[in-house]
């Protein structure tokens, strides 16, 4: 059974271009050998990530992500079973949402994630996602 998984948190200390790069390298390399695909978006005080593979797969990332001490108030936003997934071909792909043009329709600076539901935050990642903000992450 597959599922599509959908995290909040924040980071411990500063949120770093290096320490960011570690995280998408060991991401990468976990959900290649795991099937895991997935969307993670970072900036602004947060990382919000979205998960997608086989149910005990992800289940069990999501448990080493909570024990990992690089993030804090970690909170689940969504879970869902699915028949497809939005991500495929993707181990794991990046958007910076220090980027995100606050102009935008997208624009992430008035959007709360911890008080949206999760069917607001998988519309959010989504319009990341068409627009083109999400770029494949590379080990």
């Amino acid at each position: 059974m597959l599922i599509r998984l959908i995290y909040l948190s924040r980071p411990v200390g500063p949120q770093t271009v290096a320490r960011t790069d570690s995280i998408l390298r060991k991401a990468h390399a976990w959900n290649t050998e795991n099937d895991i695909t997935g969307m993670l978006c970072e900036g602004q005080g947060v990382y919000l990530q979205a998960l997608e593979g086989d149910r005990n797969r992800v289940t069990s990332l999501y448990a080493r992500i909570h024990a990992d001490p690089r993030h804090k108030e970690l909170e689940l936003l969504h879970c869902e079973s699915i028949v497809e997934r939005r991500y495929r071909g993707w181990s794991m792909a990046h958007v910076s949402l220090s980027d995100v043009d606050p102009q935008t329709k997208i624009a992430w600076p008035e959007f709360d994630p911890y008080s949206a539901s999760g069917a607001l935050v998988m519309a959010r990642i989504d319009a990341l996602v068409a627009c083109g903000r999400a770029v494949r992450a590379t080990p």
